[in-house]
């Protein structure tokens, strides 16, 4: 049988006690500022979760494959779209469930409501448990084996289709995810929407993987992975293909047969999961806290350092002292100044913010001419469905592209405000893509407004019996001062010829009525997408901007703490009575010596070259 995915916590160990030592040796200093961020450095090490969304078009298998990963009957599975409100499973010692329900009034606390497991199933946005607020999320706790080693799964509403979750509300939760999977099934090869929808989640999340599923049922699944193949190297995308077969494996753990297990594909994927999700993310862990040691070990060497010299001699002590407060004015000044680089990034923010409104905006209208533009070239009524499907997937499709440029704007935007910080050395930029998290847009799953249908074939003949009846009569009177009869052949004539321009003229004016209501249709939908998204845009931004501006403001504030610590600690050096100077001068010593450990430390981890200051 295929082993579930282990977390392995070694590692942590040693790393766990080399934050402790760089604490202790803080807190002895009295830099609180540098104990509490190492104290988020070791909560994060202490976390082992890692967080994969599962994603992909509506019938693609994505509940099967959920229930077969865990090996537990948890979503609802169906030919129709069953999952419609996103799912989160995660760990727990007992099974539970809580519908969260945002705020109605905006910007308050979510509600949980409890839901009994075995009805998750039949939970959607509508149900009465929500009490008419609006369902953000489900969240599932199992006791899990899988779940257990820290793994949580979020399974998402199916993408693509009219009516369905747009490409926008699963791209929102993709930034704060570790690994995404893309489920397609082998029915056929990548359409197009798909590769659009795998290129937009592989820009924002590294690690991500197509699984083709339902292997079982097409035994032409092959040639349709060369083909997947192919499109992906086409695309430029470097994207691995797994294909397994939910069925197999459910079948497979139920008989315990280590065959059909091993040609269900899982074991393909649980290696996938330990080596690209689980090996990377602790490797990316351990190099962001030992970039998160290696400054504090600068901050704290700075402090120490100087006041070792300044004990040690006390000729240097006057000069380091004059360095000190040098550089201390400086970045006095550079704090009385913070109004340059926080008016960078107000600036920036504020063009941001008018540049992504007019992208979006851009976009939208160019999709609503297209959509125009082929009403005007054919009835709408007639492929209305078609329409609404493809204005649904473009929309999305914009939604996603214009998210997508507003975090490579913010990135530079990022970058930008750390050149102001140049004087500290090299500075950590902010991961912006907290920012962009919000799994509950909603601004692409509006509907679109159905047509009023044509007339019936009953109201046809009767509007051609009504224009030919004129004709019969003004002929047919005409016709009488010849001597001939009302109706004779003439006076029928006129009428088929009169009823028949009656009968066409009033099929165009229906046709133009069907084209003017369906330009309305898609204009108000249009507008209700721009009003939406404009709204989550300029909240993403917001969020943004807080993030930028608390990272850069504990730069400058942990930055002139150490040279204010060193500076004080300096100058007590100076006057400190002989007697206690060779007792103060072995303690800095021994607190030297740890910090330059830690530092070393820092250094030899993997991935945490270039360390940075802050």
């Amino acid at each position: 049988m295929v082993a579930p995915v282990a977390v392995t916590k070694a590692p942590a160990v040693p790393l766990l006690s080399v934050l402790g030592e760089a604490a202790t040796v803080a807190r002895a200093v009295g830099r609180g500022d540098l104990v509490a961020r190492l104290g988020a450095a070791v909560e994060r090490v202490r976390d082992p979760r890692r967080r994969i969304v599962i994603a992909g078009q509506v019938g693609q298998g994505k509940s099967r494959f959920v229930n077969a990963l865990l090996n537990v009957d948890i979503c609802a599975v169906g030919d129709d779209a069953t999952t419609v409100v996103p799912a989160v499973l995660a760990h727990g010692a007992e099974a539970d469930a809580h519908l969260v329900l945002a705020d109605p009034h905006g910007g308050g606390p979510e509600a949980r409501v409890a839901v009994p497991v075995d009805e998750t199933g039949a939970v959607d946005a509508r149900t009465p448990l929500a009490e008419g607020r609006r369902v953000t999320r489900l969240e599932i706790q199992l006791p899990n084996p899988l779940l257990a080693d820290g793994i949580v799964l979020v399974d998402t509403p199916g993408v693509g289709g009219h009516g369905n979750a747009g490409v926008s509300t699963v791209l929102g939760m993709v930034p704060a995810a570790d690994a995404v999977l893309i489920i397609s099934d082998a029915s056929t090869e990548l359409t197009e929407p798909e590769l659009s929808f795998l290129r937009q989640v592989r820009e924002l999340c590294p690690t991500v993987a197509l699984v083709l599923t339902k292997i079982d049922l097409y035994p032409h699944w092959r040639r349709v992975l060369d083909a997947d193949r192919a499109h992906l190297d086409r695309a430029g995308l470097d994207v691995p293909i797994i294909p397994v077969s939910s069925l197999l494996r459910t079948h497979a753990m139920r008989t315990q047969d280590p065959r059909l297990g091993a040609e269900s594909g899982f074991g393909t994927l649980y290696q996938f999961l330990r080596e690209q999700v689980v090996a990377r993310d602790m490797a990316a862990t351990r190099a962001a806290v030992a970039r998160d040691i290696h400054a504090a070990a600068e901050h704290l060497a700075l402090t120490l350092g100087s006041e070792l010299v300044a004990l040690r001699d006390p000729e240097q002590a006057a000069a380091a002292i004059g360095e000190l407060t040098g550089a201390k004015a400086a970045a006095e000044d550079l704090h009385r100044r913070t109004a340059t680089w926080q008016q960078t990034l107000a600036d920036g923010i504020t063009d941001l913010a008018g540049d992504v409104d007019h992208d979006l905006r851009d976009r939208l209208r160019g999709i609503t001419r297209t959509g125009e533009e082929w009403i005007d070239g054919h009835d709408p009524g007639r492929h209305w469905d078609a329409i609404a499907e493809w204005l649904a997937e473009t929309v999305d499709s914009a939604l996603g592209d214009n998210l997508l440029w507003t975090h490579k704007r913010a990135v530079q935007l990022a970058e930008r405000v750390g050149e102001h910080f140049a004087h500290v050395g090299a500075v950590d930029l902010p991961d912006v893509r907290a920012g962009l998290d919000d799994g509950d847009s909603r601004a692409g799953s509006g509907t679109l407004a159905d047509l009023e249908p044509d007339i019936g074939f009953t109201s046809k003949v009767l509007v051609g019996l009504r224009g030919s009846y004129g004709g019969v009569l003004m002929v047919g009177l005409a016709s009488t001062f010849a001597g001939l009869a009302m109706l004779n052949p003439i006076s029928l004539g006129a009428g088929v010829i009169v009823g028949g321009k009656a009968f066409r003229d009033d099929k165009q004016a229906r046709l133009a009525r069907r084209r003017a209501e369906a330009k309305n249709a898609v204009r108000r939908f249009v507008d209700d997408v721009a009003f939406q998204a404009g709204k989550e845009s300029k909240d993403r931004l917001h969020r943004i901007h807080r993030a930028l501006r608390d990272h850069y403001a504990g730069v400058a504030e942990r930055s002139l703490r150490s040279l204010e610590d060193s500076l004080r600690a300096a100058q007590e050096a100076a006057t400190m009575e002989t007697a206690r100077r060779a007792e103060r001068c072995a303690e800095l010593e021994r607190q030297l010596r740890v910090v330059a450990e830690l530092r070393r430390y820092a250094d030899a981890v993997p991935g945490a070259a270039g360390t940075v200051a802050g």
